[in-house]
């Protein structure tokens, strides 16, 4: 809803510059401010420029949601065994060719108790650019490989990249999916150094925080070891996504 108000608002702006007799100077800034707006709006998740996403959980209590993207890897397991020491319980985010290829995996992701959320069949890098029947079918034949592998159905959903826009919100609402977000980007496949990962995620943890990890890589996992350590001193509880839409539609 909110692009629309704002196309409107740069529709309504241009009438007033030509009313006015405005120069092509400010036809050429308006068109810049509202490029930047969508692209801005369509890569910061946070924003809910295109879809009402849950980004964080409203709560004074101190609890985060830690949550895993791209899997399920060879890696998940090493995850598992962490969060299986600690009796914590997440959400993952699978893609469903990775299911195909680690279903043990993904299925022992369920038997812990641990939570999943449909992140499309092959995370394509031109998911920005896809039409919305095309959306569609990604998430629709997620769902299928969860079902068939996993014998659940999911109503969670994470755009690859966090990226959104109105064929992404269409087929969003089209599947009937809860759109998730984050607020707290740990940016573990692109810094290297583990200590600036765990820097990064600890400083910006607050309560109701919902922490974007990716079960990908040993890296990350060295970085969940020192992470658990934290919120237990911290005396920090956990809760995962599932639990939050619940409590939404009780309301």
């Amino acid at each position: 809803m909110k692009h629309y108000l704002f196309i409107l608002f740069y529709l309504f702006w241009n009438v007033f510059i030509y009313v006015f007799n405005g120069s092509v100077w400010m036809y050429i800034f308006c068109f810049i401010l509202f490029s930047v707006t969508v692209v801005w709006g369509s890569f910061d998740i946070q924003l809910k420029y295109f879809i009402d996403s849950t980004t964080q959980k409203r709560t004074k209590i101190k609890e985060v949601a830690l949550t895993f993207d791209d899997g399920p890897t060879e890696f998940t397991p090493k995850f598992l065994d962490l969060l299986k020491e600690k009796n914590i319980k997440a959400t993952f985010f699978c893609i469903g060719k990775q299911i195909e290829k680690y279903p043990e995996a993904f299925q022992r992701i369920i038997a812990e108790g641990h939570t999943i959320g449909n992140h499309t069949y092959s995370h394509s890098k031109n998911t920005g650019f896809l039409s919305s029947s095309k959306m569609i079918e990604e998430i629709k034949k997620c769902d299928e490989v969860i079902s068939k592998i996993g014998n659940i159905k999911t109503d969670l959903y994470r755009p690859p990249f966090g990226v959104t826009n109105p064929n992404i919100a269409k087929a969003i609402k089209k599947t009937r999916k809860k759109s998730i977000g984050w607020n707290v980007r740990s940016l573990d496949t692109v810094i290297e150094n583990e200590k600036k990962i765990y820097n990064r995620i600890t400083k910006n943890l607050k309560p109701g925080s919902i922490v974007l990890l990716h079960d990908t890589s040993e890296k990350t996992c060295n970085v969940l070891v020192d992470l658990l350590l934290f919120l237990e001193r911290e005396k920090y509880s956990t809760f995962t996504m599932d639990s939050i839409i619940n409590s939404t539609n009780n309301d």
